[in-house]
């Protein structure tokens, strides 16, 4: 029964207090009943964590990859300030913050399997960081206004692969960050976007200052593990105009793109699977599209939050609107909780959390109708403070028993909004 409703479990590790299956199902029950109901006090405590000197750039989740109740949850922030801090979130304080470095942070990412934090600066150096100390174990320069990250795992090595603005891709070994390989994927054009399929297979490229260059799919172990005499095996995405992506979870390799002509404010989604065909001599990539449908918004707003939900749900955060599709088209709900625009959004098997710059955090869990396609219901607000000090809450994330966000503060000191729900 556990297993059955919460999949991310790993329970060959039961702590002694929980004993039994049952037990664990208990104790997990009345978390997410903190967690739908979402009472000041009663389900949760929210203390504010202060530090920072600067503006939030980032933060990432050192999650507990067993989702025991005896763990702690562990945020890491980056700032403008040039600082890095971790931050427990049930105690309230901060455990450790990084030196000042010479350039202000603009990225951060955990790379769970080794338990670093990576980070870009403004100047494009990438540093590795010892998540539970703060040390400083290794950095790498890309001469890059602005770097994209991502992480993966393979045949025994942790990976880095970063975009440039100069449109390159470096791939690095984690934790030493010794560059393995380096793609000119595009031409000038700063790479905005950067995915990893579920299976781990397939690093996508895309950008969106050019309306004719298409994304680009690579195979992970041609950036990972190149031959000399070979270019990387890729292939190109046929859309234009690419805006946001997302991968469906639940898939091995199935990706959405919002695109545009740029003319109207018309946009498109369309789905593709993209598979490998081998043959004795090489590998071609097959990109196969399984879907499209129209999106039409009210006035011209570029900014598109883009998540997906299983294998076959479609989650669009734009303006104050929150719309929910399912991966033919049809729309299945739309939420207009909040008073100003969306700025982030986070999901998980339980629930959805959008932050909005009106300085509330709105909660929906997940529901099934009676079609049986899955939706939400709108549960609660999380106040984030008072509008005389804060502009609104820019980024949002969440682990099985709590929220974090990051609030833009009118001083340029933003802080972090910490909720966790009792167990």
């Amino acid at each position: 029964m556990c297993m059955h409703r919460w999949t991310f479990c790993n329970l060959s590790k039961l702590n002694p207090e929980m004993q039994t299956w049952k037990n664990y199902y208990l104790r997990r029950a009345k978390l997410e009943q903190h967690m739908t109901s979402g009472r000041a006090s009663a389900d949760y405590t929210c203390k504010t964590l202060r530090g920072h000197t600067g503006s939030v750039v980032g933060l990432v989740y050192l999650s507990d990859s067993n989702h025991q109740f005896d763990s702690k949850s562990i945020v890491c922030s980056a700032s403008s300030d040039g600082t890095i801090r971790a931050w427990s979130i049930q105690e309230g304080i901060q455990l450790w913050s990084s030196q000042v470095q010479d350039a202000p942070l603009t990225k951060i990412i955990a790379d769970q399997q080794t338990g670093l934090v990576i980070s870009t600066d403004s100047q494009g150096r990438i540093k590795a960081w010892k998540a539970q100390t703060g040390d400083e174990l290794a950095s790498f320069p890309t001469a890059s206004s602005a770097c994209t990250l991502l992480t993966y795992y393979r045949k025994d090595q942790s990976f880095l692969t970063a975009g440039t603005s100069g449109g390159a891709l470096h791939t690095l070994t984690i934790p030493a960050l010794s560059q393995v390989s380096h793609v000119r994927a595009f031409d000038t054009y700063k790479i905005d976007i950067l995915l990893l399929s579920p299976d781990k297979h397939w690093v996508i490229a895309a950008l969106r200052e050019s309306l004719d260059l298409h994304p680009k799919v690579y195979f992970t172990e041609s950036l990972s593990c190149p031959c000399e005499d070979d270019p990387p095996v890729s292939a190109s995405i046929p859309v234009n105009g690419c805006t946001v992506a997302s991968f469906f979870p639940s898939e091995a390799a199935r990706v959405m793109i919002v695109h545009s002509d740029g003319l109207s404010n018309a946009k498109n989604i369309s789905i593709f699977d993209i598979k490998s065909k081998k043959s004795k001599y090489k590998t071609e990539i097959m990109v196969e599209q399984v879907g499209s449908f129209e999106l039409l918004f009210d006035g011209w707003n570029s900014d598109i939050l883009l998540e997906a939900h299983g294998s076959g749900t479609i989650l669009i955060a734009q303006g104050k609107e929150l719309k929910l599709y399912s991966i033919a088209g049809t729309q299945i709900a739309s939420f207009q909780d909040h008073k100003e625009h969306i700025a982030a959004m986070c999901v998980d098997s339980f629930r959805v959390v959008t932050a909005a710059y009106d300085l509330s955090l709105r909660v929906f869990t997940w529901k099934k109708e009676q079609n049986k396609d899955l939706s939400l219901e709108s549960r609660y607000h999380l106040l984030g403070g008072s509008h005389m000090f804060s502009r609104g809450f820019t980024h949002v994330a969440c682990d099985y028993a709590s929220i974090v966000a990051s609030v833009a503060a009118k001083d340029g000191k933003d802080v972090l909004k910490a909720y966790s729900f009792n167990a």
